[in-house]
């Protein structure tokens, strides 16, 4: 084994190790990197190197985006945003059989354009919508497991903080990874919504139908929902349109949805307080990953692995779609055990150069890249409710303590089976992620 790979195979065992023992993945990332490039180099130039880096990459306007975007999600999850859309849906759809736990995948592909978090989409459903779903009898595992796949389109439906740190990470233009993002989304919300329906009807008792709304209980919830809808559609049509940049759209979004809630009376002064504690405590975490990314692909860099690797990989005439299905499955399998925003940090400095490096027939290069990213995004979101980890699994089984676990894995096994069915489909047809690209960029 060459030198170079023999090092960074080393940082990278090193950095599992850390992991494992329960460290934190930032401060694992900063060790382990400080520690590789004193290795490389020495500790004068890393002091250097620390004490102009920081600053530049917290400074950087690009990445402004990301507390804006999970400011505007605190504010709308604690303005009761999130609750008004879920009766609305399903006061349009509850009466149906299974007709309830579609209305809940429906609002959360809403709450997703204005929320870029699964953990939170998750966790705020799974308070809004899980006591009306186990209060008119459906299966407590089909429950847990419909709000755990709902959240992760809190990821998948644009804006994403997933492909924000994606985009930075790559060098993309975030715009154009928001816009491929937006019908995979929507065709995750379809699948779901189509699971959903084959499990109502195959066993009708999971999933009973509700009473009927009348017509002026869906008029008022109808009301209601039309701020946030108007939210959404300024927030991911401002940006589409070309009319706001991401940061700008995502200002914007956090003022609409404040004013939204104080004017409405559902946001209070303590909310208020509450929301901005929770950013800036998501933030500092996301930002503390940032920095230890940093100084680990620093340490990557100087051993050149990455590059060489992908030249190797490029050398051997490998089938280009044969080694994206490896490192999809690498995904699946490190996100079913890591936090999605680390294994995207740590993967993609090895991934990325490889992927760039074949010809999918694509383009561009930047075609590659942002097909990638939403491949990437798909996978994340299979990671965050497949066993053994599951994130989102975590989250509402905290909120169901009555649930077992292992019966809310068997209550995502449908979704995760058109979620395998969606990831295929937008290998084989790229244009699923590309044409809105190809349309407006």
């Amino acid at each position: 084994m060459a030198p170079e790979f023999l090092l960074a195979a080393t940082g990278f065992a090193a950095l599992l190790a850390l992991i494992a023992a329960r460290a934190p993945v930032g401060l694992a990332m900063l060790l382990v990197g400080a520690g590789g490039y004193v290795w490389i180099v020495d500790t004068a130039t890393l002091l250097n190197y620390l004490k102009t880096t920081p600053y530049f990459l917290f400074a950087s306007y690009t990445l402004s985006v990301i507390p804006l975007f999970i400011l505007m999600g605190a504010l709308a999850e604690r303005g009761g945003l999130a609750r008004d859309l879920f009766a609305a849906a399903n006061a349009l759809f509850g009466h149906k059989p299974g007709g309830m736990a579609m209305s809940v995948i429906g609002a959360c592909a809403a709450f997703g354009a204005v929320c870029g978090s699964s953990v939170a989409t998750t966790a705020t459903f799974g308070r809004a919508a899980l006591p009306e779903l186990r209060r008119y009898g459906y299966d407590a595992g089909l429950a847990t497991g419909t709000i755990a796949v709902g959240g992760t389109l809190g990821i998948l439906i644009p804006p994403s903080v997933i492909l924000v740190v994606y985009a930075i990470s790559t060098e993309q233009n975030i715009a154009k990874l928001f816009m491929a993002a937006l019908v995979p989304g929507l065709l995750a919300a379809v699948f779901y919504v189509v699971a959903i329906w084959i499990v109502a009807r195959l066993r009708p008792a999971l999933a009973p139908a509700a009473a009927r709304a009348s017509p002026e209980v869906r008029r008022e919830a109808m009301r209601k929902v039309i701020p946030v809808l108007l939210i959404a559609l300024v927030v991911v049509g401002g940006i589409y349109g070309g009319i706001f940049t991401p940061t700008e759209s995502a200002a914007i979004g956090c003022i609409a949805t404040l004013v939204v809630g104080v004017s409405r009376g559902t946001l209070s002064g303590r909310q208020v307080r509450e929301a901005l504690l929770a950013t800036a405590e998501t933030t500092a975490m996301i930002f503390v990953i940032l920095l230890g990314a940093e100084v680990f692909n620093a340490f990557l860099a100087l051993t050149s692995a990455p590059e060489l690797l992908a030249l190797w990989i490029a050398e051997q005439d490998f089938p280009p779609f044969g080694v994206l299905a490896l490192l999809l499955a690498a995904y699946i399998v490190l996100g079913a055990v890591m936090d999605e925003l680390a294994m995207i940090l740590l993967t993609l400095p090895i991934f990325f150069p490889v992927v760039t490096a074949l010809d999918f027939g694509l383009a561009s290069t930047e075609e590659t890249a942002i097909w990638f990213g939403i491949l990437v995004l798909i996978v994340v979101g299979i990671g965050l409710t497949a066993p053994p980890i599951g994130l989102n699994v975590f989250v509402v089984s905290s909120l169901a303590r009555d649930v077992p676990i292992g019966r809310t894995y068997r209550g995502v096994l449908p979704f995760l089976a058109t979620d395998l069915i969606r990831l295929l489909l937008c290998v084989v047809f790229p244009a699923l992620s590309l044409w809105l690209v190809r349309l407006l960029g």
